[in-house]
């Protein structure tokens, strides 16, 4: 008997196929300060040339994945946005440490890699890190037929990014009084989606309920993960930016006391922002508690944002899709009120 890979359930031919379909679409990000890429044993980056100037630079780093969201994609045979989701969720991530992008490194990984199906889903990355000016500059795609189930994918990626060590985020500056503003989200963006897909079940996601204004459950459930660089870059020219809270897993009560000091909480006011249609749906249709719809989605708070209360004006003109949600106040914890 002959054994080979294929016969054991690994195509290397696919991947080979895949690298050459994405090829293109990572090569776009590419600058002059990556040194080696795609085909390199690891992806070279000249860090003279693209921190040239910088008196103090701190590299800021973070790993993150897309959770279930992939099994929504999956569903709906779309693979287009979660690269996209993907991206984005780190990016805002180190902007929470006051960081810009500078290069991304992905996995990807199936039970069967389908060539076209990765190329979309590396397509998004390498989409969502030219919009930021960040290069994708390595990553993995792996076949492993005993581990991923059939039809299944994984999805997560590494960013880098560098700030002014004199410009980190949070600053040592927060006080009570303080000015709470939020950047909307698009949807749930990358969380809570164990919780969603077990409530979208009840109805399907090809499902179009009044309250989705003629988007189906699916799509609402795809829409893509908001980057919030350039808003973020716009209110640091308008105020005094003191923290910054990504609402990501853990909702307010879990993201937002990560960026203020151990004595101070936040307080914030119901109906000073719009929920998103898909949070509203699956908490009315799901039954699902306040505290536990704030712990589990970020229920329109995308990126929280903590400026000085005499600076909020500004900060509010300069983005005037942001909201003033609440104030920085003593003692510890999150309160709606």
């Amino acid at each position: 008997m002959t054994n080979s890979y294929r016969d054991a359930g690994v195509d290397i031919g696919a991947a080979s196929r895949a690298t050459a379909l994405m090829a293109g679409a990572v090569r776009s990000t590419h600058g002059p300060e990556v040194l080696a890429g795609m085909g390199a044993f690891g992806g070279c980056f000249d860090a003279a040339l693209a921190l040239g100037g910088m008196a103090a630079p701190v590299l800021v780093s973070s790993s993150d994945g897309v959770g279930t969201k992939t099994l929504v994609a999956a569903a709906l045979g779309r693979y287009d946005t979660v690269g996209q989701d993907l991206v984005n969720h780190c990016v805002n991530d180190i902007l929470a440490q006051g960081a810009r992008p500078l290069f991304f490194l992905d996995y990807v990984a199936a039970a069967k890699l389908d060539p076209e199906q990765v190329a979309a889903i590396v397509g998004g990355v390498a989409a969502a890190c030219r919009a930021v000016g960040c290069a994708l500059i390595g990553g993995e795609t792996a076949e492993m037929p005993d581990v991923y189930l059939p039809g299944a994918f994984d999805l997560a990626g590494t960013i880098v990014g560098v700030v002014e060590r004199a410009a980190m985020l949070p600053s040592p500056d927060i006080r009570p009084g303080d000015a709470l503003l939020a950047l909307p989200s698009s949807g749930l963006h990358t969380n809570g989606y164990s919780l969603a897909r077990r409530i979208a079940a009840q109805e399907g996601y090809d499902a179009r309920p009044p309250a989705l204004a003629g988007q189906s459950v699916g799509e609402a459930l795809l829409a893509v993960h908001r980057c919030y660089l350039r808003e973020v870059e716009a209110l640091r020219g308008a105020a005094e930016l003191r923290a910054l809270a990504h609402i990501t897993g853990g909702g307010i009560y879990d993201n937002l006391p990560r960026v203020l000091p151990a004595t101070l909480g936040a307080r914030i006011e119901r109906g000073s922002w719009t929920v998103p249609p898909i949070c509203a749906y699956l908490v009315e249709r799901g039954g699902v508690a306040e505290r536990e719809a704030f712990h589990a989605l970020n229920m329109g708070l995308g990126m929280l944002a903590v400026v000085p209360a005499g600076q909020a004006g500004a900060a509010l003109a300069a983005v005037p899709e942001a909201r003033r949600v609440g104030t920085i106040v003593e003692g510890a914890g999150v309160e709606l009120v």
